[in-house]
């Protein structure tokens, strides 16, 4: 009880010493946040180290009081800014700070990404011990402003940067995904939470104690207080991510012509001799395993898995479309486009995932149907146009036509569209099969 009572009468004096000081202070930006900071420290210590009660008032019931108050969430803003300022021009702000550590390097966080959610991490840490909700509102929006203010920051550094696999802009997106990714887990702690119940459900009152949630239920689509904020974070990345993705793609459809125009309908085939890549996919190849090379050397690890799984999918689209729909297939050509593609393009993809020839399934599938024997893919085209052409779409013919694909093993492509595939054999149209 006696050193209760020491403390108690220890947090008089400091706060009438404070009561006495502020006001001389409030002309001296750096005198005041020194107060604060030493304010901040005791009250903590107090509390946490000797077992000061909650319920009593502190050093930071006096910071509470709003002249107080208000000059703090200013001088709080405006250090913010400066520091923010200072991160932006520094020479190493797009440096990873651990660039040479790979364990540690996974998400490759510049040094101004990683500097600023230090300072958001710093801010919260001061204003979560204020008495008041309503207050720990304020330092909230104070937070989200400057949130807002690095968003709009990083976005002008990347509008000025115009290739998207410039070390520049991949570490604004490395930034991006950081702070979505560090929101998402804030989002998460009950401080937050809290914060957000106190808007939702007492935006009327004002200086009340933080109302917990603990024993209340959160109700049916609640959101968070990063909600609107990692959202628009979210979109930069996406933006980003995309631009990286159509700009890879480009260069490897650029690189694709002698292959799109390859002479598919008159290569030999013969059964005996081993078959070696196209010579006509070579380069288009190349460019594209420098740049996973290369993408995976600049971009955070979670973002490579989006970026490689988006590539795959483009190039399945863009091989299935401009290549094999757009031309015809002998034998010869049949057997040397799925060399191609299982032998040499799949197995690109294949460091990231045990099955990449499940990101080309239309490809896939297509070559597939292009090395049937003559017999049957004559026999499958009549099933497949016997049911599309019959009258209100038989059901029973619809079933039999896809049960009869799923028996070679194709059940991505559509029945229109592996009917098409199976015309593109020279060999289906030398023997009669009907095309629509």
């Amino acid at each position: 009880m006696s050193k209760l009572e020491f403390m108690i009468g220890m947090v008089t004096m400091v706060m009438e010493k404070m009561i006495y000081d502020l006001p001389e202070l409030m002309n001296d930006d750096h005198q005041f946040c020194h107060l604060v900071d030493e304010a901040l420290l005791f009250d903590r210590d107090l509390r946490s180290s000797y077992g000061y009660p909650v319920t009593l008032p502190g050093s930071l019931h006096i910071l509470s009081k709003q002249k107080y108050f208000n000059k703090w969430l200013q001088i709080e803003k405006k250090f913010a800014q400066e520091k923010l300022d200072g991160m932006m021009s520094s020479a190493t702000a797009w440096d990873s700070q651990y660039r040479h550590i790979a364990d540690v390097d996974e998400l490759k966080v510049p040094e101004c990404g990683e500097s600023f959610m230090t300072l958001m991490l710093t801010i919260t840490d001061r204003y979560k011990p204020l008495p008041h909700s309503t207050q720990k509102l304020l330092f909230l929006d104070l937070q989200l402003e400057l949130l807002e203010d690095f968003r709009f920051r990083i976005t002008q550094v990347k509008d000025n940067t115009h290739n998207p696999l410039s070390d520049c802009f991949c570490s604004i997106l490395n930034t991006a995904h950081y702070v979505v990714e560090v929101l998402r887990e804030w989002s998460e702690l009950v401080f937050f939470l809290q914060l957000q119940f106190y808007r939702m459900e007492n935006s009327e009152q004002t200086g009340d104690t933080m109302t917990s949630i603990e024993s209340t239920d959160i109700p049916f689509g609640y959101t968070t207080v990063f909600e609107d904020t990692i959202e628009l974070y979210n979109k930069l990345r996406q933006d980003m991510l995309n631009t990286i993705v159509k700009h890879v793609l480009i260069d490897v459809q650029a690189r694709s012509k002698p292959y799109r125009d390859d002479r598919w309908m008159s290569l030999p085939y013969q059964k005996d001799i081993i078959l070696g890549l196209s010579t006509s996919a070579c380069e288009m190849l190349l460019v594209l395993k420098d740049h996973l090379l290369e993408v995976g050397e600049v971009i955070s690890k979670p973002l490579f898995i989006i970026f490689w799984e988006k590539m795959a999918v483009e190039l399945n689209t863009f091989i299935f479309e401009e290549v094999i729909l757009r031309n015809k297939f002998n034998e010869g050509g049949a057997a040397q486009l799925q060399f191609d593609m299982a032998r040499n393009l799949f197995p690109l993809f294949g460091e990231f995932t045990p099955k990449p020839e499940n990101y080309f399934k239309e490809v896939k599938e297509a070559y597939t149907l292009l090395n049937l024997n003559v017999g049957s893919a004559i026999l499958l085209k009549e099933v497949l146009n016997s049911a599309l052409n019959t009258p209100m779409k038989d059901q029973g013919k619809m079933a039999e036509a896809r049960a009869a694909l799923h028996d070679v093993g194709v059940y991505k492509l559509t029945l229109k569209q592996a009917e098409l595939v199976l015309s593109l054999q020279t060999n289906v149209s030398l023997y009669g099969g009907r095309a629509s």
